[in-house]
């Protein structure tokens, strides 16, 4: 299983120019495939943005696929 880890804390306001305050992080795990009863590598596509009226990072799951394995 592999994971992103990003470190938001030694992040400033000037890290990101106005308007880019939303990116995008992939991620690419092993997970349990239950439609086929096994473990399959799945690709993972998180939404990251800041919301300046909390002062807080916010992510969600944008989208999941399964890699399909090149044979």
């Amino acid at each position: 299983m592999s994971a992103t880890v990003i470190d938001f804390d030694n992040l400033s306001d000037a890290s990101f120019p106005n308007g880019a305050d939303t990116h995008w992080i992939t991620e690419k795990r092993i997970l349990w495939n239950q439609e086929h009863r096994k473990t399959e590598e799945c690709e993972l596509v998180y939404e990251l943005s800041w919301v300046s009226e909390l002062s807080a990072w916010r992510s969600f799951l944008r989208s999941q696929r399964w890699v399909e394995a090149n044979s």
